[in-house]
């Protein structure tokens, strides 16, 4: 079995900002109430034309850029995503149309927040078996699609964008992708949601499709997500023979500012070892780990020879955690 490792990174935000005093127009809340429950300052919001597929698209060109492979290339693309254009078909198989990989096997993975990690581990099982040689995960949301703009609870929390990752067979020793821990709970699968009022089969007197909207029991999910992440990470890093004094850099899920506190304590890792780039972007499910390690590589933050933890929870519920060496 060949070791797999990440040779590109991209990502893309849309243009359009949205920040907390922009929110407090909308929505009884303030920047400051905001700030101190999430960490999150502004976040960025999708243009009508601008589809979860035109965000994945962005950020696949810039990951193939930088690992030097032209899309007629890539041999497998997977698409995390919970925020899709539509049912069907998937988001994977629009990006394979418009950036002309015309060789590649295309499917989307729906396991929210989590949802990078979980492409990322499936991914590199089709590459580490000789499968495929290369493989294009991507992580995109247009996750404020689902927004009530009237719950404050929920609407002051996510954000849109996409980050992309180019797998490849691993050529220095010892490096890449070491291990990957992935675990699943559905009993906890209401406190985080997309919920839609019914329609009845057949029915012919209303046309209009329900609106589908996220609902979140916050208080409920807090404790389970610390204990998660936390968890999945010591299971990675023992998988990988490392000690958690070892890693370099953690990359977590960017849901929430506390939440990250909460696992930096628990794992008893400072703080100062974790990229955190939450004000900026908010939660972007699926991609918000995604963007956060290529801003980190981006930033110097992550360097040759680094160990490095990724950790996610996300509705389902789901988790997961990898660890790499750089």
């Amino acid at each position: 079995m060949r070791a797999v490792g990440i040779k590109g990174l991209g990502y893309f935000v849309p243009e359009k900002v949205l920040s907390n005093f922009d929110l407090e127009k909308l929505v009884e809340t303030s920047d400051e109430w905001i700030t101190t429950r999430t960490g999150i300052k502004e976040r960025r919001v999708a243009a009508k034309t601008e589809h979860n597929s035109t965000l994945a698209v962005n950020a696949a060109r810039m990951a193939l850029k930088e690992a030097g492979i032209k899309p007629g290339d890539v041999e497998l693309i997977i698409v995390a995503t919970i925020s899709p254009d539509s049912n069907f078909p998937s988001v994977a198989c629009l990006v394979q149309k418009t950036i002309g990989a015309q060789k590649a096997a295309a499917f989307d993975v729906s396991a929210a927040c989590s949802g990078f990690l979980y492409a990322l581990t499936t991914a590199k099982q089709f590459v580490q078996g000789g499968m495929y040689n290369n493989a294009l995960v991507i992580a995109s949301e247009k996750i404020t699609s689902l927004i009530d703009w009237t719950d404050r609870s929920t609407c002051v929390l996510f954000g849109d964008g996409a980050g992309a990752a180019v797998l490849v067979p691993e050529e220095n020793d010892g490096h890449g992708i070491l291990a990957e821990y992935m675990h699943a709970d559905g009993g906890f699968g209401r406190l985080l949601a997309v919920e839609t009022e019914g329609r009845e089969p057949l029915q012919q007197d209303n046309r209009t499709m329900p609106v589908p909207r996220i609902v979140m029991q916050g208080k409920e999910l807090f404790k389970i997500a610390v204990n998660t992440m936390a968890g999945d990470a010591e299971m990675a890093a023992r998988k990988a023979g490392l000690k958690l004094d070892d890693i370099s850099c953690v990359v977590p899920h960017q849901a929430n500012d506390r939440i990250i506190t909460a696992v930096a304590n628990k794992l008893k890792i400072p703080k100062e070892k974790f990229y955190i780039n939450i004000q900026r972007y908010g939660n972007m499910s699926a991609a918000s780990l995604a963007v956060a390690l290529c801003e980190a590589v981006r930033e110097g933050r992550i360097k040759k020879g680094d160990y490095v933890l990724l950790t996610a929870f996300g509705a389902g519920l789901t988790s997961a955690a990898n660890v790499l060496k750089w």
